[in-house]
């Protein structure tokens, strides 16, 4: 029977489909291995699945028998999917699982950020709330209703915040490398340059992966294009954006408010400037994290697992079309 180690913790379900078709080991401990412990454990293994897990030529090198990789996650930046294609390894993401909950979480930062909802239940919580009037409190947000949303990025995820955004009559624009099928379902206009699109939105959501030609895609340059009045808001990866570039323009008001659920470095460190800066969300990570996603997630991850270990098609292979 092939052999598989598990990196992280997983839900039992996912455990539970493995279990009927390979001999699993599992990380249990809340803290990752450490690079040494998780050499010893892919020795011999045939699959593994990971999470949050560096894997580079050390790591194959390290795991000479194994056949696949499956990423518990979309995201699949710290894979070196290249590498392990060259060597014959199959990688996966699990992309339906997390779709719905991070487009419910986007909308969810784009509008708080709009109406300055964390600000201002910081405020109550502290006693600040301590007169009422039409102008007495400085929390007069921005409207959505009607206004104009522009997408980086029109895959599942960013069609499921347009979607979710028509129904409060905006105008949706998007920009992506390539026209996306979805543009018709969700009545998106394409924008073929980034820098018209972001100048002529109210609110930017970014939905792409993070590679070597996307890393600080928004920079100086494109933060400097949009509105002043705009929000920009970033559930895909911390390093689409370039940090220093967004202290920037959040502390000289060159756009209006960001709402971030990741950052370059996560978790973010205890001093970085962002954090003093009060027109900023930045929440932990979490969009992708609602208890039935990650469900989700963890099985698909087992059956991208199975299907590679019995050599059928995978359900979602990033490096198939790779390996010769």
């Amino acid at each position: 029977m092939p052999k598989v180690h598990i990196t992280r913790r997983i839900s039992p379900e996912a455990v539970d489909r493995l279990k009927q078709h390979a001999e699993i080991t599992a990380w249990q401990k809340e803290e990752a291995a450490s690079r040494e412990e998780l050499f010893q454990h892919i020795a011999d293994v045939d699959g593994a699945v990971v999470w949050q897990d560096k894997v580079d030529g050390e790591f194959l090198d390290h795991a000479p028998k194994l056949k696949v990789i499956a990423q518990r996650a979309i995201g699949f930046d710290l894979i070196d999917a290249a590498e392990c294609a060259r060597r014959g390894v199959r990688v996966s993401n699990a992309p339906s699982g997390v779709q719905d909950s991070t487009a419910d979480f986007a909308v969810a930062l784009l509008l708080a950020s709009a109406r300055q909802l964390v600000e201002a239940v910081n405020l109550t919580a502290r006693g600040g709330w301590q007169k009422w009037g039409p102008m007495a409190l400085p929390f007069l947000g921005l409207d959505v209703y009607e206004q104009t949303l522009g997408i980086v990025g029109l895959g599942r995820i960013g069609a499921g915040v347009a979607k979710r955004l028509r129904g409060f009559d905006m105008k949706i624009l998007y920009y992506d490398i390539v026209r996306s099928p979805y543009e018709k379902e969700v009545g998106a206009e394409y924008i073929p340059d980034l820098h018209k699109l972001l100048g002529m939105a109210d609110y930017v959501s970014i939905h792409v992966p993070l590679n070597e030609e996307t890393r600080h895609l928004i920079g100086a340059r494109e933060l400097a294009a949009m509105k002043p009045t705009a929000i920009l808001v970033n559930t895909s990866r911390g390093g689409l954006v370039d940090p220093k570039a967004l202290y920037d323009a959040l502390k000289s008001k060159k756009i209006h408010a960001a709402a971030i659920d990741v950052t370059e470095v996560e978790p973010i460190a205890p001093d970085d400037p962002l954090l003093t800066l009060d027109n900023i969300i930045i929440a932990p990570h979490i969009a992708g994290a609602s208890a039935a996603s990650r469900v989700k997630m963890d099985v698909m991850a087992a059956e991208n697992v199975i299907a590679a270990l019995e050599n059928r098609p995978m359900p979602s292979c990033v490096n198939c079309h790779l390996i010769k």
